[in-house]
């Protein structure tokens, strides 16, 4: 293995179990909480080729480069940079025109998919929460691995940024599906009827299309120096 992996113990497991995770491509290892840790990492160690060919199922990384192409909205992206053009990103249609130094590119094209998606989720988030009679103190986005949206008791919902490489209809349906959570803070039958009443598509349509398309919108961006 080129990696260590990452050791969990898990009062619930009764048997080592290994899993790559299809956002960051690391390795976990699943430990019951009395098991050898030597004897787990040498069995580990004997499943490299099953760690490689998971790896390889894994989504292509896209970096932000000129002339590549990353999805947006319910559309696509084109990377059109030219140096001695403005440093300042403008989009442009399905154009996305950049210049400056090819230096620090991928950074500012991830920046200003940030500011973005910020501008569209709060704008949206304003919207459900009219519709449902809720307040939201704050609107904040960041890069979670292992989901789309939270919502705190305090008022604050929290994204991820890359909700704005989705379809509208799985953004807003995220979007709804916070909002909802200032009426109710678990996942009981008065929360779902709230998220039926604010989603304009069927929930399921947004479910199945993240569980499908969802781990390789993580792959946007890798590779180009914006981090993992």
């Amino acid at each position: 293995m080129i990696d260590p992996p990452e050791v969990v113990r898990n009062a619930r497991a009764r048997r080592a179990r290994l899993s790559v995770d299809s956002a960051t491509g690391r390795v976990r290892l699943v430990l019951p909480p009395r098991a050898s840790l030597k004897t787990a990492l040498a069995w580990a160690a004997g499943k490299a080729d099953w760690i490689a060919e998971q790896r390889a199922r894994l989504p292509q990384a896209l970096p932000f480069e000129p002339g590549s192409a990353f999805p947006f909205g319910d559309g696509t992206l084109t990377i059109a940079w030219e140096e001695t053009a403005s440093r300042r990103i403008v989009r442009d249609g399905d154009v996305l025109r950049c210049g400056g130094p090819r230096d620090g590119l991928s950074r500012r094209i991830a920046l200003w998919l940030h500011r973005e998606a910020l501008r569209v989720l709060s704008e949206e988030t304003a919207e459900f929460a009219a519709r449902a009679g809720v307040s939201v103190t704050k609107v904040a986005v960041g890069d979670p691995k292992t989901r789309w949206g939270s919502c705190a008791s305090s008022g604050t919902i929290r994204y991820s940024w890359r909700l704005i490489l989705m379809p509208a209809f799985v953004r807003r349906s995220t979007v709804a599906h916070e909002v909802a959570h200032r009426l109710h803070m678990n996942h009981g039958p008065h929360f779902h009827r709230a998220v039926a009443l604010l989603d304009e598509s069927d929930p399921a349509r947004s479910h199945a299309w993240l569980r499908a398309n969802g781990a390789a919108l993580h792959w946007v961006g890798r590779g180009s120096g914006t981090g993992d």
